[in-house]
């Protein structure tokens, strides 16, 4: 692993800061691994990358595992200390090079058109301005450059919907690293500029209640330019639409 050069030795403040949701979340991720199936899901997400990706909201680096050999380098960018030292360590047993680096999604500290590919994986619920956030994902994809994405949001009916929103609005940003559970990741992706590719819906857990956090979206878009003709799916087709 590749590390990043201190710089000039400044203390600079994490853009995230969120110590205890952190290990919270630490915790349970590995758990769902297993529980929820999740390590099927990042194969499904990561199956086929290949050259130069960067992971944005990498988190403690559970995807590190799952890229095939074709990708060349993986630059993972964690805002949060915890998460961040968690996916160092990660990196370390990755058999593909990753690089984790500080920063934040709507500032991404990386060469313009840069990148072959990018993954978002359950990380557009807490960036602070959505927008920025994925112009920024455009600005460092190459034309053609292809986006990979697992991401929870709004679902269910009405009533979960209400559910949804109300959470929104009161306790759950602060008590669980800024999320939000009624952002519509699909509609947030198109509105960026990005073609999307086949996208199917997820429910986690595949079985059992239907938590407001359940409602997800795993699919392939592309930044508008000369690339592959075909986009191809993440993983079994299943039932998806465009």
């Amino acid at each position: 692993m590749r590390m990043r050069p201190a710089g000039s030795g400044k203390v600079v403040r994490d853009p995230v800061h969120h110590p205890l949701f952190a290990r919270y979340y630490a915790r349970v991720s590995v758990g769902a691994e297993t529980r929820l199936g999740m390590a099927g899901v990042r194969d499904r997400l990561l199956a086929g990358l290949s050259g130069r990706v960067i992971e944005i909201g990498a988190g403690n680096g559970l995807n590190f595992g799952h890229y095939p050999g074709a990708v060349s380098e993986v630059v993972a960018i964690e805002p949060e200390r915890r998460l961040r030292q968690l996916a160092v360590e990660a990196a370390l047993r990755s058999e593909v090079p990753v690089d984790v680096a500080p920063g934040a999604a709507e500032a991404l500290p990386v060469k313009s058109e840069a990148f072959d590919a990018a993954v978002l994986s359950l990380v557009l619920c807490s960036v602070r301005d959505l927008p920025r956030a994925l112009g920024e994902v455009r600005r460092v994809l190459r034309p053609g450059g292809e986006l990979r994405f697992f991401e929870h949001g709004r679902g269910g009916g009405p009533a979960m919907t209400l559910t949804q929103r109300a959470l929104d609005r009161t306790l759950w940003p602060p008590l669980n690293g800024g999320c939000h559970l009624a952002r519509e990741p699909v509609a947030a992706l198109r509105d960026a500029g990005f073609e999307l590719g086949p996208y199917r819906q997820v429910l986690m857990p595949e079985k059992g209640p239907r938590l407001p956090t359940s409602y997800c979206v795993l699919g392939t878009a592309w930044r508008p330019g000369p690339g592959p003709g075909d986009p191809g799916d993440p993983g079994d087709p299943g039932d998806t639409e465009a």
